[in-house]
């Protein structure tokens, strides 16, 4: 066997034989047999140091000894196992530094050793002070250690450590003490491979243990605070606790800040921890991005990342804050990925802090999960708030109010500006804002606001073409549209992002709505617009409707005034028997509820006393409905009557509501009844039989209680002869007829009739009329008044106008300047005869126009289509009227 002396000289030279005795070999034997069953014992340190310190020191002396290991890229090699007991240099202020120290495999001294391949002796004061010693050398000589035997340990044929044998007695390490430890050498390699194997069977074991107990406590995670906590507790039970960060990618896809943190350190100021926990930090800023993109644990040195231009922030908080190294993790979770986690320590485990990663992504993942169904909660309770708000706004400073509200709860959102589309579906006015968030540009935000806008500017198309919303980088629309000024704007507030939506409200679009911020909140921000929208189109609605009010209050006001000035019932002139049993008829049917026929001459005052019986019944207090049924055509009667639903025909583009509705509790006054054609009469009969009705188009049934009064000029029973009127509905309206005698059999009431007439006019026209003079008061009397009553309000009225003085001495009697004497009513013939000839006569004046201005219905104070009914009925052709 080969050895060296304590100079490094060869002493192979001495004859083995004379070494090896047989008495030297057997005892050689026992030890190496002794020894090989106490070193397949080995389980751990504490065993290998017992075996050295008993068995060993038992058979030769030595001081003390020393495992070390090569590192698995065989550059270096450190303490694996020591000694501290027999150890002369445990007091040794460099003591605690040698054994946390990599010394490197170069130099003269280690590779002697890794050449020789087996134990060699060296003198301490020859090799100490040779370039590239390890320093461990000269602690050891100063302890007053002389010799050193260093053993390689081989494993599969690879040097995988050394046996240090220290000895302060020059001369106690001899050949045989070297043979003997040159024997068991494999077994002490042995051992120490059975020692790393279990070593890392027994870590491996303790971390899967604690990642156990660490990702059962994970899963039960559901809140930051309770993800902070574990995560502590899980980096502290690995002895890795030095302070960490997990940072959440922000919603914009370029940013994240801090979620959860425990920094460990106390030399940081407050600040400098806001600025730390609460900043947006750039995902690619050459250094993160590289975390984020790795699969495995990154270890990066600070100084390093500065010195290579990462301009981050963090990095001169974390330098700072005294930290050297940090080891970024990337957090994912399936496909998703959530952050990074930042751990400050100086080594890494990266298969640990792979696993540690792993259970906290998921833990993460958790908490946020459980964060957005409390989110949604929130939001939707929020919204729903809003919501009830909003449904209570009737004004512009209602939703004001409300809007800024409820922004107010959403972090750092301002409304930039909601603007509406005018009625001409062009122009974009603005409607609302806040002034403060342009405190910076207010002129050129006043000039905006003044400025004439429409749908057509760039960004409002681009919003009211979207499908439901729109986020604008500012600084990206800043760079695309330099110009444009509400990007210009948009700019100076200092905000990240414009949040841009249509207003809506069934598929119309209303306007555009702005919201600037920093933080994106869509979905939230979306519920928000919607709401808007709503409220808007409540008040426009709201609008609309008071103006609608304020206008059929003004012509309802309007309409009462002139009942009561045209049909001022007081006023209603008739002292005659005639009229004298019209009232008492009256006065018997006015408070039942009985259908009335009023029958008469067309102009004799049937509208006039229909009023009457309204005004005097129970239902006074609601408006009488009037329908006249000559002036509708027949196909549209029925939808006038009994209204329609949308749709049910061509041109019902809308609901709309009938008479019989209308006058629901009230009364429905039906006008020239016998002009109503036979289709429409059934479904009027059924209604008085049910009083019940379905609009067109409609499925529903509508219960009414409407009390009739119908009225005509025609003799009802001889149109139910004529099969022209339904005998049904005949009978079920002449409940209790009204008859009106014409004004020719009521002579006394011509004159009062006139001088109230008069009366009215003169005070409609402003004209001074005060008078009637006794000659065309004798001719008023004397004429056969076709037209009844209203045929002399027109002539008065006519007269009036016409008057340049207090007195009418001139009336303008139809047949007056024809040159021809009025002949005594006696003379004329039957009602037909007179009626037939003053139609003539009249359209004869008017030059054959019937309709219009001017014309002979006007004249004859009746409509145009009773006129034609007359003319049919009378048998009057154009030739005799047109003849000359």
């Amino acid at each position: 066997m080969k050895t060296t002396t304590q100079n490094g000289n060869d002493v192979s030279a001495a004859p083995k034989t004379d070494l090896k005795t047989k008495e030297f070999l057997e005892k050689q034997r026992k030890i190496l047999l002794d020894l090989s069953d106490d070193i397949t014992q080995i389980r751990d340190k504490t065993d290998l140091i017992i075996l050295f310190s008993s068995r060993i020191k038992n058979l030769f002396y030595f001081k003390h000894t020393i495992v070390t290991l090569i590192d698995p890229e065989r550059t270096s090699y450190r303490p694996f196992l020591l000694d501290p007991v027999s150890s002369p240099i445990q007091t040794h202020p460099s003591y605690a530094r040698l054994v946390d120290s990599d010394f490197p495999l170069r130099g003269a001294f280690i590779e002697g050793v890794l050449d020789a391949g087996k134990p060699v002796l060296y003198w301490m004061e020859d090799i100490m002070d040779l370039p590239g010693s390890p320093s461990f050398l000269r602690v050891n000589y100063e302890g007053g250690i002389r010799e050193i035997l260093m053993t390689p340990l081989k494993s599969k044929n690879e040097t995988i450590g050394f046996l240090h044998m220290y000895t302060d007695r020059p001369g106690s390490i001899t050949e045989e003490f070297i043979s003997i430890i040159e024997g068991i050498a494999p077994q002490i390699s042995s051992a120490v491979t059975n020692i790393i194997k279990n070593d890392e069977i027994r870590e491996k074991e303790w971390i899967n243990e604690i990642l156990l107990e660490c990702s059962i406590g994970l899963a039960a995670v559901r809140t930051r605070e309770e993800l902070a906590g574990t995560v502590r507790t899980t980096l502290i039970r690995f002895n890795l606790m030095r302070g960490f960060g997990i940072r959440r990618i922000n919603a914009d896809q370029e940013t994240m800040t801090t979620y959860v943190h425990d920094l460990g350190v106390t030399n940081v100021s407050e600040a400098e921890m806001i600025e730390l926990t609460q900043s947006q930090f750039p995902i690619y800023d050459g250094l993160q991005d590289r975390v984020l993109d790795s699969s495995i644990p990154l270890q990066v040195n600070i100084d390093a990342e500065i010195r290579r231009g990462i301009t981050s922030r963090y990095l001169v908080l974390w330098q700072d804050m005294g930290l050297k190294t940090m080891v970024g993790i990337a957090l994912r979770n399936g496909d998703v990925t959530l952050g990074v986690l930042w751990l400050g320590i100086e080594q890494a485990n990266l298969s640990l802090l792979q696993a540690i990663g792993s259970q906290i992504s998921v833990a993460m993942s958790n908490v946020l999960a459980a964060e957005e169904i409390i989110d949604r909660e929130r939001e939707k309770t929020f919204l729903l708030g809003f919501s009830n708000e909003v449904a209570r706004v009737r004004t512009k400073e209602d939703l004001k109010n409300a809007v800024f509200k409820v922004l107010n709860r959403v972090l750092n959102v301002k409304l930039a500006m909601i603007n509406l589309i005018e009625d001409d579906n062009v122009t974009l006015k603005p409607f609302m804002y806040d002034r403060t968030l342009f405190e910076n540009a207010s002129e050129e935000f006043d000039a905006l606001v003044a400025a004439s806008n429409t749908i057509h500017e760039p960004t409002a198309t681009r919003v009211l073409a979207a499908e439901d919303r729109l986020i604008l980088k500012v600084a990206e629309e800043l760079q695309a549209c330099p110009d444009n000024p509400f990007v210009q704007l948009w700019a100076k507030t200092g905000l990240k992002y414009m949040f841009a939506a249509p207003l809506r409200s069934a598929q119309a679009d209303l306007g555009t709505i702005w919201l600037l911020t920093d933080n994106l909140k869509s979905e939230l921000l979306q519920g928000i617009c919607s709401q808007i929208s709503t409220a808007i189109a409540n008040i426009q609605a709201n609008e609309k409707i008071l103006a609608y009010k304020r206008m059929l209050e003004m012509e309802n006001s309007q309409l009462k005034e002139q009942i009561k000035r045209t049909y001022n019932f007081n006023e209603i002139v008739g002292s005659g028997p005639e009229m004298q049993q019209v009232y008492d008829l009256i006065s018997l049917v006015s408070e039942s509820n009985s259908t009335v026929l009023i029958t008469g001459e067309t102009g004799t005052g049937k509208e006039l006393i229909a009023r009457a019986i309204h005004s005097a019944s129970p239902r006074k207090d609601k408006l009488m409905i009037k329908v006249n049924c000559a002036a509708l055509p027949a196909n549209l009667i029925e939808s006038e009557l009994f209204g329609h639903e949308k749709g049910a025909f061509t041109g019902a583009v809308e609901r709309r509501i009938g008479k019989f509705e209308l006058a629901d509790n009230s009364t429905l006054f039906l006008d020239e009844i016998g002009e109503m054609p036979l289709e429409a009469q059934v479904k009027l009969l059924r209604v008085l039989q049910e009083k019940e009705l379905e609009r067109i188009g409609g499925k529903t049934t509508i219960k009414v209680n409407v009390r009739i009064i119908t009225a005509t000029n025609r003799n009802l029973g001889e149109e139910v002869k004529a099969g022209r009127f339904r005998s049904d509905l005949y009978y079920r309206l002449n409940v209790f007829p009204i008859h009106l005698p014409p004004l020719r059999d009521r002579r006394d009431d011509i004159i009062p009739l006139a001088h109230l007439f008069v009366d009215r006019y003169s005070k409609a026209t402003g004209r001074k009329v005060r008078k009637i003079s006794p000659k065309v008061l004798q001719e008023l009397t004397s004429y056969p008044w076709p037209g009844n009553v209203r045929e002399l309000e027109h002539l008065m009225e006519r007269c009036v106008l016409l008057s340049t003085e207090p007195m009418i001495r001139e009336v303008y009697l139809p047949n007056k300047n024809t040159g021809a004497e009025v002949q005594p009513v006696a003379m004329l013939g039957t009602l037909e005869d007179v009626e037939r000839m003053h139609i003539i006569e009249t359209i004869k004046r008017c030059r054959g126009k019937l309709a219009g201005r001017g014309g002979a219905a006007e004249y004859l104070g009746m409509p145009a289509t009773t006129l034609h009914s007359k003319i049919k009925k009378l048998g009057i052709t154009k030739r005799q009227y047109l003849a000359e």
